[in-house]
Order: structure tokens, then C-alpha cells, then sequence
């Protein structure tokens, strides 16, 4: 047998195919970018499922050319993807439209209200608003409304992971920890919904048209002799359930226990927490399946997080990308001396993040907003702003996930593109006041999808032992007293009043310009 892990994490931006040992060493890694999406009409996000297969395909080709002799060495592969996002199939598990990314902004307008005992329960609870969200939001609802002739000849309605392990071993099979989505799934008992659950009166998906489940762990099937030619992956290698890559991620690193939170410095920004109990962080927003077997990770996320460097790169960042091209070197790199030349709290410049509203807390009539502008001001508070304000956002989620879970975090661990930057890193401990670690690799998905993979190949014995031998902390920021004690006042005092303060304030403004709609 052998002691390494095939770890295939189709991303967003990118496909990587990663081989990792025992010890969580990254030996080879291989990454082909992409473009995330394609836009037929403003606010959609569509891509060619083939793209995602074909990026499969030939990272793991490239993988055996640059490093052959640990192709003889694997002992299973781990598929980790994007969430949420899904695919329509025939019954040659052929795609019959094009992949909805979870960017996608599409609505259905205008659907039937849950009529019955449902209706009238929902209705009581003060919740028939929230149910008629998420119909509008749900792709399904979309798809057999505006495209009835596709729904109608839909075989089988998957997940990216559904679609690339059906490609992979010729099943329709998907992990448990991968169900993230507008799915008739039940979060709280980790399978699909009952006969009689409210979720399909609300969507149109048949039980038949869904994968089998299988618990993170266990063997999905084994590649197949079709996809073994394609990408050159040993034909009969069995293929190990792992998760979602933000489950993943926050696995790999080394997040397992209530006392640890995982902050994702991602495009989406997140805090999350792992917990053997079903808590829900915000009513009827569930907690999601996590990478263990029978483990939930409480989730709260800021929908525009690390995206808003990327934003402010495009519309303040000119003079550091005319010399990040001159010195042939990333713009964001540049951005941390605006940390180093500012001081925390941004001389009281204040900044909400909600560039991207959400159903609750913020509602979908949020805004971002800024306060505290004065003539001492430059590009380097706003960015410094937005990192502390990306950061408010997300300890007021650690502190709802504590006070519903009634556990106490001590220790942070960042991951994620913005967990590169130092002065990052230090911003976050000093602002939750705890010590804030760094993973000892980037690539924390692949390796969390690794960490279940090895257990289950029984290459380590259990979670706890995969987990202590294969994610290890590089460095460790400790948070500055004074500076937290600055924070802790703008949050308690300041940010933690804004919302609220400017919420009547956003509903005037969506009801007079229509956006968000």
C-alpha cells in the first residue's frame, strides 16, 4: 500500500492537484487558473462544467511529469471543490447547461408561498419572508421556471463534487460534508430530508435525481479506467469522501476542537467553528457539515471580504500596480506598508462591510458604509480600514457562535489570501485579543481533504492523530494589550451600534433606488 495522497481541490479561480505524506509535507503541487466565471447576463455566473474536468485532467498530467516516481507512491485520492455550486446531468452524465457558480445573482420573483401546515407554521414564526428568500434563491427554482425543457430531461441534480466524483469513478456519489447549497438536505441529521421535510415542497428536485451520500472518510468508489486514461491517476485508486473546501480548510488548520476558531481571509471572508452538537449561528441558517464524520462548523461569513482588496487595488491602487509591474511583483504587496504607516483604528476611520448584503445580520437591505472621514485621511487609513472593518465583522460572528454554543475560543488560526500579510496577521490578534497562528502551508483545503483521506486509508488511526501529525503552525502573532484595548472600545462602543443606527437609513435608500433589489 502505499503513503502519500492524491488532494484535488477545484477552487474558484483554479484547479490544484497536490500530493501530500503523512506528516502533511506538500511534496508537488500543480495549479491551473481559470477564469472564476462567465457573465451571459449582469449578475450571473456560469462556467462550461468541462472546464472544471479538462483542469482536472491535466493538472494531474502535469503532476506525473513533474514529480513520476511519487505517482507509484499514492495510496487514495480526496476531491475537495467550491461550495454551492450545481449542475444538471442526463442520464449519460452529460451536463445540459452550463455549471451556477455560488457567485450567481440570479432571482426567481414571484414563486407560490408554502401553502398547508408548513405555510401556516412559517407564517406564525414571523418566517414567511426568509422562506420566500430562499426560494428566489434557490438555482433549481431558476432552472425549471426559465428553462423547463432542461429540468424536464435533468437525470440527476449534483454539486460540483457530485459531478467531478461521478467523472472520476463512474458513480453518483457525493460526500456528506460536501452538501453545502439551495438543496432539500437536512444539516442537522446529515442526509437528505425526510418525505415529509418542507425543504421539497420548496424545490423541485426529486430524492431520485440526488447522489448517494457517504460519510467523510469512506470510499466514494475508485477511478475508473476512462478517467484513469484522461488524467493518468492508477486505475482502481480508491477515492476517500472529504468535504467542501471550506470545511476542508478549516481542518487543515488543525481546527477540530470548540476552543479553535478558523478565520477564512478569502474572496469570501469567514469565521468558523467546529462542534460535535447541531447549533445553528443564526436561526434557520444552518450549521454545515464539517470534514469529520458526525461534526458540524458553525459558520458566519462576510460575503465581500478579502474581495475588497481586490476592489480597492482597482479604484485606489494605481500607483502600486504601475510599480508592482515595473518590479515584476504582486500589488498587494505593496499594500502592507498602509499597515505599517497607519495606526490600528485608522485615526477613527470606521468601515461596515457589507458591500454584498446577506438574509440576516446584515438583512439584504445592508450597504457598506464608511464613517469618520477627516482631513488627515489617505488611501493608506481606507485600506487599513478595511481590513480592521472586514475584522469587526467577523468577531461580531465569533461572538454569536459563542453565545449560542456556549463555548469560549482561545485560539485563532487564519488561512487564506490575506493570512500572507503580516501586518494582517498582527491587526486580527490585536483586534479579538488572541493569539492568532499562521498554517504551516498555504494550501490548507488540499491538506484538511488530505487529513480525512489519511485517516480513512488508515494511514493514521483517528481525526485527533491525523491532525497533530500532518497541520502544524508557522508562526504565531500575540496580540499588542494597548492596541486591543483601542479596538475593543471602537468595536463595543462604535462598530457594534452602526448597523442598527443605519439600518432604517439603507431600507430608504433600496426602497428609492430599487438596488439591492
Amino acid at each position: 500500500m502505499g503513503d502519500l495522497i492524491l488532494a484535488i481541490d477545484n477552487g474558484t479561480q483554479s484547479l490544484k492537484a497536490m500530493v501530500f505524506d503523512g506528516a502533511g509535507a506538500l511534496l508537488a503541487k500543480v495549479q491551473i487558473p481559470f477564469e472564476p466565471y462567465t457573465s451571459p447576463q449582469p449578475g450571473w455566473a456560469e462556467q462550461d462544467p468541462e472546464l472544471f474536468w479538462n483542469a482536472l485532467a491535466t493538472a494531474c498530467r502535469r503532476l506525473w511529469d513533474q514529480a513520476p516516481k511519487l505517482k507509484s507512491r499514492l495510496a487514495g485520492v480526496a476531491l475537495t471543490t467550491q461550495r454551492a455550486t450545481v449542475i444538471n446531468v442526463d442520464r449519460k452524465g452529460r451536463p445540459l447547461r452550463p455549471a451556477i457558480i455560488w457567485l450567481d445573482q440570479r432571482k426567481t420573483y414571484n414563486t407560490k408561498p408554502l401553502k398547508g401546515g408548513w405555510g401556516a407554521l412559517f407564517k406564525v414564526a414571523g418566517l414567511s419572508g426568509t422562506i420566500a428568500y430562499l426560494q428566489a434563491e434557490a438555482e433549481a427554482n431558476w432552472i425549471r421556471t426559465y428553462q423547463p425543457d432542461v429540468w424536464k430531461n435533468t437525470h440527476k441534480y449534483l454539486l460540483l463534487s457530485g459531478y467531478l466524483t461521478h467523472r472520476l469513478t463512474g458513480r453518483y456519489v457525493d460526500s456528506i460534508g460536501c452538501q453545502v447549497g439551495y438543496i432539500p438536505f437536512s444539516y442537522r441529521r446529515l442526509r437528505w430530508s425526510s418525505p415529509r421535510d418542507w425543504k421539497w415542497k420548496l424545490l423541485p428536485v426529486r430524492r431520485e435525481q440526488l447522489p448517494d451520500l457517504v460519510p467523510p472518510g469512506e470510499p466514494l468508489g475508485t477511478i475508473s479506467s476512462a478517467a484513469s486514461a484522461e488524467t493518468g491517476i492508477p486505475r482502481g485508486l480508491p477515492l476517500i469522501a472529504a468535504a467542501a473546501d471550506r470545511a476542508t480548510e478549516v481542518l487543515g488548520c488543525g481546527c477540530f476542537r470548540p476552543d479553535t476558531a478558523c478565520l477564512g481571509y478569502g474572496t469570501t471572508a469567514t469565521i468558523n467553528v467546529t462542534q460535535a452538537k447541531y447549533i445553528e449561528p443564526t436561526p434557520l441558517l444552518p450549521a454545515y457539515p464539517a470534514a469529520i464524520p458526525r461534526h458540524y462548523t458553525m459558520e458566519v461569513l462576510v460575503y465581500r471580504g478579502y474581495w475588497m482588496v481586490n476592489w480597492f487595488k482597482e479604484e485606489f491602487g494605481h500607483p502600486e500596480q504601475v510599480r508592482a509591474a515595473a518590479e515584476n511583483g504582486p500589488t498587494e504587496a505593496l499594500f502592507e506598508n498602509f499597515l505599517t504607516t497607519t495606526p490600528p483604528g485608522a485615526m477613527g476611520l470606521l468601515l461596515q462591510p457589507y458591500w454584498t448584503p446577506g438574509l440576516k445580520n446584515p438583512g439584504p437591505e445592508a450597504k457598506g458604509g464608511v464613517i469618520g472621514f477627516g482631513d488627515v485621511h489617505t488611501r493608506a487609513h481606507l485600506y487599513r480600514a478595511i481590513l480592521e472593518g472586514i475584522a469587526y465583522a467577523l468577531r461580531e460572528g465569533l461572538e454569536r457562535i459563542q453565545q449560542r454554543s456556549g463555548t469560549a475560543v482561545t485560539t485563532l488560526r487564519i488561512c487564506g489570501g490575506g493570512s500572507q500579510s503580516d501586518g494582517a496577521m498582527q491587526l486580527t490578534a490585536d483586534l479579538f485579543g488572541k493569539p492568532a497562528a499562521r498554517p504551516h502551508v498555504f494550501e490548507t483545503s488540499g491538506l484538511g481533504a488530505a487529513v480525512v483521506a489519511a485517516v480513512g486509508l488508515q494511514l493514521h488511526n483517528d481525526i485527533p492523530g491525523a491532525v497533530a501529525a500532518m497541520t502544524h503552525v508557522q508562526q504565531v502573532f500575540e496580540p499588542d494589550h494597548a492596541a486591543h484595548q483601542l479596538y475593543d472600545a471602537i468595536y463595543r462602543d462604535v462598530y457594534l451600534k452602526m448597523y442598527k443606527r443605519l439600518k432604517p437609513l439603507y431600507q430608504r435608500l433600496r426602497e428609492i433606488t430599487g438596488y439591492p433589489r
